[in-house]
């Protein structure tokens, strides 16, 4: 489950928030949509979130979770595509760069068996070129745990290995974009899937979309 989900993101029919006097600082954080083509139609791969868990428990979201100090410095098979990369160093240096984007692959491998790069030792060394960076979110001001979340996308066809359940992650499945759009979602999970929906249906965007709060409602943003 991506981390602004956990932080406690509105149901997608919305909610306002009160901003209290000295907001937490948002943990970095980076969650991934996996997509296949199945007869001309796009699917995305979900979990649902498991029911022992005391927050939002039975909601289906993408794999992903906060950096690690670990990811910051993870040895390679292959770096960002150099578009990819650019988008991501606008904002950050390329070190923090490639920490969100490893953070992306490791915990889809934790949370879902699929392996994005070689495995050598135990160990995975991430393989970062067939991502694509699309969309960032905040978790709201009044949330005791905040995440700041970059979302990345790839096609399964540069993933190996069989997708399996995890005890974060359960009844892993694909989803259709319309069917996973009308289930009951989170408001981050509903903004990625919006986003990707239209860019499949041949929108291009003005810049990455930013979703957060300002005076306790969701704004969307699209930063060049």
């Amino acid at each position: 489950m991506s981390a602004p989900e956990k932080a406690g993101a509105a149901a997608k029919n919305g909610r306002a928030y009160s901003r209290p006097g000295k907001p937490v600082r948002p943990r970095d954080a980076a969650s991934l949509l996996i997509f296949r083509q199945r007869k001309g139609v796009v699917e995305v791969l979900m979990g649902r979130r498991a029911s022992r868990h005391r927050f939002m428990p039975n909601i289906f979201v993408f794999p992903g979770g906060r950096v690690d100090v670990a990811d910051k410095t993870a040895d390679l098979a292959a770096d960002l595509a150099a578009p990819v990369a650019r988008k991501l160093e606008h904002k950050w240096s390329p070190r923090m760069a490639r920490a969100l984007a490893v953070t992306a692959v490791r915990e889809t491998f934790e949370e879902t068996g699929l392996v994005i790069g070689k495995r050598q030792d135990n160990a995975l060394r991430p393989d970062l070129a067939a991502l694509d960076y699309v969309a960032r979110a905040i978790t709201p001001p009044d949330s005791p745990m905040r995440f700041h979340a970059r979302f990345f996308t790839i096609d399964v066809k540069a993933t190996s290995g069989q997708v399996r359940d995890s005890d974060e992650l359960q009844d892993l499945q694909w989803f259709t974009l319309d069917d996973a759009l009308a289930m009951d979602l989170v408001d981050v999970t509903e903004f990625v899937l919006t986003e990707v929906k239209r860019r499949q249906e041949g929108w291009r965007p003005p810049g990455v979309p930013l979703f957060s709060y300002r005076n306790g409602r969701p704004v969307i943003k699209y930063e060049g």
